[in-house]
This record gives structure tokens, sequence and C-alpha cells, in this order.
């Protein structure tokens, strides 16, 4: 093959890698875009305080209200139920793998974590929904058919693996010079993992627990199937709630005319998510640039 050919061939290649990554761009531009436009009509009609700090939300009843904080605090209720059973449990099983697990365990418990990750979310609502339910209304008497503490714990098996995997590779990025001089010290290996390895690794794993509410917070099929759609401003796990994927989902099934003020609240909601899992992917980025300098 002649250079000429060779030279054609790599600007050939560099060509098509070029339009992937723009395409990515462009489909990201665009649905900004979408978002932005029908937003924006949206708060022509409604006041962006009345939407941001109202109480009440009610966009499809005959008595319209627009206070998005009912789904906001849904939200972040299941996310919170979410990161307590996924942070700890998370964290704890990266320290095993990182720490004390031999390298035979390591092959056996990392595959099984990503099966955890590869399930899809419609099947953990369903579980939520007719399994974990149930039981915890055994235990909870007064525990609601659709409520926020089932979809919440199931959610949190979810993000188990993202918490425990982005954290173990925090934990083993560590250099190792810092847990020999701790042992040269006399610390044992707790103490090595605890006050040297668990510190030095704390903005990787920060990181990991940001990207894990992001990702608790854009859940749509748990908290559709498991929740429930009733919009209150509650802080009571045991009762039915709606999050804002949820809605978007209700709104999405065809009832309610395309146009409408109402239909253009999925997009005002969007918008709200959309801002929120960036400001949080954001700041996780940093964090993770901030534990690679520190340790580059």
């Amino acid at each position: 093959m002649t250079r000429s050919w060779r030279a054609r061939i790599e600007r050939l290649i560099e060509s098509v890698l070029f339009a992937c990554a723009a395409l990515s761009i462009v489909v990201t531009l665009g649905i900004i875009s979408v978002l932005a436009v029908e937003t924006l009509q949206f708060f022509r009609e409604v006041s962006p305080v009345d939407f941001l700090f109202g109480t009440v939300w009610t966009p499809l009843f005959f008595q319209k209200s627009f206070g998005v904080l009912p789904l906001v605090s849904g939200t972040l209720l299941v996310s919170v139920i979410a990161m307590s059973v996924a942070g700890p449990a998370g964290l704890l099983t990266a320290i095993y793998l990182s720490e004390y697990a031999p390298a035979r365990v390591r092959r056996v418990v990392k595959p099984i974590l990503e099966v955890l990750a590869g399930v899809p979310t419609v099947v953990y609502g369903y579980f939520a929904l007719l399994f974990v339910t149930p039981l915890l209304q055994q235990v909870i008497p007064g525990l609601s058919g659709f409520n926020a503490l089932s979809p919440g714990l199931v959610m949190g098996i979810m993000i188990l693996p993202m918490v425990s995997s982005l954290s173990e590779d925090a934990l083993r990025g560590v250099p190792g010079g810092l847990r020999e001089a701790a042992y040269a010290l006399g610390a044992t290996k707790m103490q090595t993992t605890l006050r040297v390895v668990l510190p030095a690794a704390l903005s990787g794993i920060s990181a990991a627990g940001i990207l894990a509410v992001s990702r608790a917070i854009g859940e749509t099929m748990i908290v559709t199937i498991a929740a429930g759609q009733q919009p209150r401003l509650t802080a009571n796990p045991l009762v039915s709630i709606e999050t804002m994927t949820a809605y978007i989902v209700q709104v999405s099934l065809g009832d309610t005319p395309t146009g409408t003020l109402a239909y253009r609240t999925i997009f005002a909601v969007g918008m709200l998510l959309f801002v929120s899992t960036f400001l949080l992917n954001l700041v996780s980025n940093w964090l993770r640039e901030r534990f690679r300098e520190e340790y580059a």
C-alpha cells in the first residue's frame, strides 16, 4: 500500500470518528433546544416562582396548580432511601474487594455485581411492587400498596454496583506507598484502611456517590410502577408519592392533548430534572479531576 493511500485511509477514519463525536453533540444540543423552547413557552403562562416554590401540583385537574415541590420532594425521598442502602453497602463492598478479598473471591463477586447492574429496571419495578411491598406490609401494617419505601430500597440495590465499582477504583488508585508507610509505622490493616486509604480516596468515593444520586434521581420505571402517582409534599415513606420521572411518564401516555399547557409541564419538569442531574455530574467530574491531580 502506497503512502498516499495510507494517508487517505487515515483521513477517512479521522472523518468517521469526528462524525460520530459530532453526532452525539448534535443530539445533545437538539434535546436541550427542545426542552428550552417548550419550557420557555410554559413559563410565559406560569410564573417560575410559582413553579419552583409552589406546594400543590395539579396541572391535569380542573383547578390547575403548578407547584413542582411535591414532585421534587418525592424524587428526593426515594433517592435518599436508595442512597441509604447503596451508600454504606457499596462502600463496604468496595473496601472488602479492594483491601481484603483474595483475587479469586474478587473474580467471582465482581461479575455478580455486574449482573445486578444489567437487570432491566422494569424487572426491579415489579420486584418492588409484587415482592418487596407485600413483604414490608407484614412488618409495617400501615404501609400503602404504593409507597416510597419499597422502590427506594430496590433502587438502592440497583445502584449498589455503581457505588461499589467506582469506589473500588478510587480505593485501588491510592498509591501502595501510603499503605506500606502505614504498616511500617505499626498500623494494622484496619487502621490503614480506615485512616489512610479511605481518606486518600475520599474525593473519588464522593464522586461515585454523586453519580449514584444522579442515577437515582433519573430512574423512571421503578418509581412509575411501585411508588404511585399521587404528588404530595411529604417526608413519609409509607404513603404513595410521585416523582418527576413518573409524572413525565404519566403525561406521555397520550391522554393529555399535545400543545396544551398541561402537556408542556413535562418539558418544564424535564428541564428541572436535566439541570439537577447536570449539576450533579459537574460536581462529580470536579471531584474526580481533583482526585487525579492529587495522585497523578
